[in-house]
């Protein structure tokens, strides 16, 4: 079995940062979608509306998958 090679992050830790604020928000109930304004009950919407505000404030995350 061969090593793994060192690999970097993928996600600074503001990013991580962010999505816990995120999930914290959520939890609370006060956590709203963009675009509709609801809230949000969905674990990986309130994940992704994380990452979305990392990006926006410039954390390294990766790009969005394209379907």
């Amino acid at each position: 079995m061969a090593a793994k090679s060192p690999s970097k992050k993928k996600y600074s830790s503001k990013a991580s940062q962010n999505v816990k604020s995120a999930m914290h928000e959520m939890k609370r109930g006060k956590l709203e979608s963009g675009r509709s304004g609801k809230k949000v009950k969905s674990r990986k919407q309130a994940i992704a509306i994380g990452l979305s505000e990392a990006r926006k404030k410039g954390a390294k995350v990766p790009a969005k998958h394209k379907s």
